[in-house]
């Protein structure tokens, strides 16, 4: 174990995937997109969306596949398919994390009780256990949650929880006890960081946040304000940017989601302070500048975001990519969950690059706390209003 040394919704403008028109339908609100030719990349409005009810079972149309063009098609083997968003899951509170066992079901983490569910892709919920180890307050309680590489063996979930005294990660196999495997990472009301996933190269990626303390973000020594880097036993890599210590990249306020595309590339959202939320491709060893910078800073120093938006219109969650999934005209997309925005963002990345963003279910569903892609393809958001959350399936028409 490593020790630290001393009802108006504002729509995307056209971009040469969609063109977004609003109508209502049956009461129902229904975003068609229509897949035309195009040119140039719009960002997504800005504004404000109000947070709404949700009744169960809502569905709500988010893209309507049509016949391809010749330009679509010759971007893409396969035909746009109508997306619908649906109500999997509903009645928990506060949502955190998602993990897909080997069957299919998810384990789901809920922040402030504690608790460990298991959700079917029918929707049915369970509760495995209580991690009672775990203390609520602010941003923090029971976060993160991953299999281990070689769980159809090993049978281990790791989880990111706050204790009376940090945040710390432990493993354990389901109806057990943490076995902590990494502790001391800084803890705070907020800026409590907690996201964390296995990457391709089987490393544990860890997000954390500056803990209030700006100043620990620069600290080589300080766990806060880091992406981490460490073994399923909780040691450090060989072949870490700086010898003998867990840090991958420095200079982050509080990193929330964490994603890789299919070659393998890791991407980060990242809350900012008072003017720009960010999305970040990350790079072994390097500094994303924080406190010293808030989105742009422009010095070679440190690495400008690849993404930023107002934080009225994001306060950004979790994030993944989808990677041969269901949804054929979205796939290698990144998706990011939006808090205080209540919606969520679509990137299209190329070469490193967003070449055009959009904004989907805005205002619809409330706060969004995570994105996750499930063995079917389809992607699976958890909203976080702090009652009656639901977990929200976005798929195929025929398959909703």
């Amino acid at each position: 174990m490593w020790k630290r040394p001393a009802r108006s919704v504002p729509l995307p403008r056209a971009n040469p995937k969609t063109r977004l028109t609003l109508k209502l339908a049956g009461g129902t609100l229904i975003l068609s997109a229509l897949f035309a030719a195009g040119c140039g990349a719009g960002d997504a409005g800005s504004g404000d969306a109000g947070s709404s009810s949700v009744s169960e079972g809502r569905t709500t149309v988010v893209a309507q596949g049509e016949e391809p063009t010749e330009e679509t098609a010759a971007a893409s083997d396969a035909s746009p398919v109508e997306v619908r968003a649906t109500t999997l899951a509903s009645g928990l509170e506060l949502p955190w994390d998602v993990a897909f066992l080997p069957e299919g079901d998810a384990l789901v983490t809920e922040r402030d009780s504690n608790r460990l569910l298991r959700v079917t892709p029918e929707g049915e919920v369970l509760e495995v256990q209580t991690v009672d180890e775990a203390t609520g307050g602010g941003e923090g309680g029971l976060l993160g949650v991953a299999l281990s590489p070689d769980y159809e063996s090993d049978g281990y979930v790791y989880a990111y929880y706050t204790t009376d005294d940090d945040n710390r990660i432990g493993r354990f196999q389901l109806g057990e006890s943490p076995e902590p495997v990494f502790t001391g990472i800084p803890k705070a009301g907020n800026h409590n960081g907690g996201r964390m996933e296995f990457g391709p190269d089987g490393m544990l990626y860890v997000g954390t946040g500056d803990a209030s303390e700006g100043a620990l973000s620069q600290d080589r020594d300080s766990l806060a304000g880091k992406i981490l880097r460490i073994t399923p036993e909780g040691e450090v890599p060989d072949d870490n940017p700086v010898d003998g210590n867990p840090l991958y990249s420095l200079g982050h306020r509080n990193v929330q989601g964490l994603a890789w595309d299919a070659e393998g590339q890791l991407y980060a959202s990242e809350f900012g302070q008072n003017t720009y939320d960010e999305a970040n491709r990350i790079v072994a060893g390097e500094n994303y500048g924080w406190p010293e910078v808030e989105g742009d800073g422009g010095e070679p120093e440190y690495v400008d975001p690849i993404s930023t938006w107002a934080t009225s219109e994001a306060s950004p969650s979790g994030a993944a990519f989808l990677t041969d999934g269901a949804i054929p005209q979205w796939d290698g997309d990144f998706f990011m969950a939006a808090l205080r925005g209540e919606r969520l963002w679509r990137l299209e990345i190329e070469n490193g690059e967003v070449t055009d963003r959009e904004a989907l279910l805005e205002g619809e569903y409330g706060r969004m706390r995570h994105v996750a892609q499930a063995p079917d393809g389809s992607l699976w958001v958890l909203t976080s209003n702090g009652q009656d959350d639901e977990i929200v399936r976005l798929a195929p028409a025929e398959e909703s």
